[in-house]
Formats: C-alpha cells, sequence, structure tokens
C-alpha cells in the first residue's frame, strides 16, 4: 500500500524515495542498455565473423548482416566448402556499456593520433568556454530587458512583440552571417549561444516578474518608492529565486546549441572530437563524449540547485530541487 500510495498524484515523497527513484532514474536505461548489447536474442542483427571460411570477401571482425551470413553458409554447405564461423553482435554504432566505459579512461589518458590535435581534456574545456562566454553575454542583456518587460506593460508592448517574432527563427541560420562579420574562430559560435538563448530568456524572466506579487509593488509606490528604488528594492529580491532558477534551465539550453555552434566556421571543442571519432567509426568514443557533455551538465546543475538553498534558504521550491 505504501508504495501505491507514494505514486499517488503530489504525494510528499521521503529522503528515502527520492534517493532511491533517482538512482532508479539512471539504473533502468542502463539495464535496458546493458539487455540489448548482453543478450544475443533480444536484437543482435549482426555477426561478428572470427573465421571467414571459404567466403573470399568476409574478413576477421567484420560485421555481417545475418541474412547475408546465413546465405552465405547454406551456400557453403551445399557446395561443401569451409563454412565461415561467428558470434550475433549489434551494428558499430551501438557499443557495449563496458567498451564505453573504456573509452572514457583511454579518451584521457590516450595521446590524439596528430601531435597537432588537442586531448579530450582540452576540447571540453574549449567548449565550456564557449559555453560560459555566450551564457553571459546572453545573460547580461536577457536578465534586466526580462525585468523591464515583466514590470512595465509599455516596454513590454514595445519590446516583446518582435521578441516573440524572432524566437521562432532557428539559431544556426544565422551561422554564416556570424562567421561574415566576427571570422571563422569563437565570435560565431558565442554568437549562436547568445541569438539561441537571448530571447527566450527575456520572456520566460518577464513571465517569472509578471508572477510577483503586485501587492508588495503596489505596497512600495505607496510609500513612494519608484524607478530603479522599486526594481532593487521589491521587484528583484521578489523574484531573485525564481530567476535563479529560471537562469539554471536556461543554461541547460545553451548547452544544446553547443553541437551545432561548434559546427560553425573552424570546427572545435568536443564537437571536433565527436566528429572526427564518428569519422573512423570509433562510436564507443562518440558515446563516451557525448556521456561527458551531461555528467557536466548535470554536475553544473547539482552544484547550482545546492548553491540555490545556501543562498534562498526561505524559498520552499528552491529546497524541493
Amino acid at each position: 500500500m505504501k508504495r501505491m500510495k507514494m505514486f499517488a498524484v503530489q504525494t510528499p515523497l521521503s529522503p528515502r524515495a527520492k534517493t532511491w527513484l533517482g538512482v532508479l532514474s539512471f539504473v533502468l536505461p542502463v539495464l535496458i542498455w546493458s539487455i540489448v548489447s548482453y543478450v544475443p536474442f533480444v536484437w543482435h542483427p549482426q555477426i561478428m565473423i572470427t573465421d571467414p571460411g571459404s567466403v573470399d570477401y568476409f574478413q576477421p571482425d567484420m560485421r555481417i548482416d545475418k541474412a547475408t551470413f546465413a546465405s552465405e553458409t547454406a551456400a557453403a554447405i551445399a557446395e561443401k566448402r569451409a563454412v565461415p564461423a561467428g558470434y550475433p553482435t549489434n551494428p558499430i554504432y551501438l557499443p557495449a556499456p563496458h567498451e564505453v566505459l573504456e573509452a572514457f579512461y583511454t579518451d584521457f589518458t590516450t595521446p590524439p593520433a596528430a601531435q597537432d590535435e588537442p586531448w579530450l581534456h582540452q576540447s571540453l574545456w574549449h567548449s565550456i568556454q564557449v559555453i560560459f562566454w555566450g551564457f553571459v553575454i546572453s545573460s547580461v542583456l536577457g536578465v534586466p530587458l526580462g525585468i523591464l518587460c515583466g514590470t512595465y506593460n509599455a516596454i513590454a508592448r514595445l519590446i516583446e512583440p518582435f521578441i516573440e517574432f524572432f524566437r521562432y527563427l532557428p539559431a544556426p541560420a544565422f551561422g554564416a552571417l556570424a562567421v561574415a562579420i566576427l571570422g571563422i574562430y569563437d565570435g560565431p559560435k558565442i554568437a549562436v549561444i547568445v541569438i539561441g538563448t537571448f530571447f527566450q530568456q527575456v520572456l520566460i524572466i518577464a513571465n517569472t516578474t509578471r508572477k510577483l506579487d503586485f501587492a508588495l509593488v503596489e505596497a512600495a509606490l505607496t510609500l513612494g518608492t519608484k524607478n530603479f528604488r522599486l526594481l532593487s528594492r521589491v521587484v528583484i529580491p521578489g523574484i531573485l529565486p525564481d530567476l535563479y532558477r529560471d537562469q539554471r534551465i536556461l543554461l541547460g539550453w545553451a548547452w544544446t546549441y553547443l553541437i551545432v555552434a561548434e559546427l560553425i566556421g573552424t570546427t572545435t571543442g568536443i564537437t571536433w572530437f565527436i566528429t572526427q571519432q564518428a569519422r573512423y567509426q570509433h562510436f564507443a568514443n562518440v558515446f563516451a563524449a557525448i556521456m561527458i557533455i551531461g555528467i557536466i551538465g548535470l554536475g553544473t546543475d547539482i552544484l547550482l540547485a545546492l548553491l540555490g538553498r545556501r543562498l534562498f534558504p526561505w524559498d520552499r521550491p528552491s529546497a524541493k530541487n
């Protein structure tokens, strides 16, 4: 009965239940991945050749579709030739969990194939810098504008219609223009992240600002608080916990634009590493690099959530995140 009640609508969870459910959210996908990787009859549509037998185009460690392998085996048996041998496997683009774990280690310890190529940690650091500057510039412009739009209806009416229009334009579409203006290096990449997050940021923060209890604003106006003092003493402190949560969410949006942004101009950062590994069909390295992005993003969000609890201890929703 307790387990059934746990899944009732809006039922508060105990700390132990939160921990177990949080662990399961990661364990279940890994379990499914492991079943698909290690249990032959679940999928495994190909055969890994161990002995080519008499089939001239088969090679050891070559992946062949089961239908092709079956037909060549049947032909070899019928013609009394050497029969090929192999075992069921998945396509090369779906490595097993242990292969990805090995890639996690080797990607950080194995030197690049070419001397002039950066290490994985160097590529990661470059991408983090692009994310950082893109999001900082977006926030410096978007946060004040969003607060003004949420506080003053006239400013909102003047600015938000155009922003509503512009936010539907895909940020990568401005890549060629950004390269023409800012060059082929990090400038256009940062610009794409700014474009991808700025307009959403203004609208989200404006909506958050409008949710502020208007009684607080009325009381401040009654006491003679106006203009900048109204914003700095009433509006901003009133929305600060929600504003902080908005920024955590918007930072995740910035990460989603990273791969596209880094393809503009010269390919750099973690995107360069992923494209290089995919080109040579080293898909375990591709999975490892993608997961590293997720780990960094999730780790950053957890740290920001913990910091938010310290900064805003009075905010009940903050304590739940």
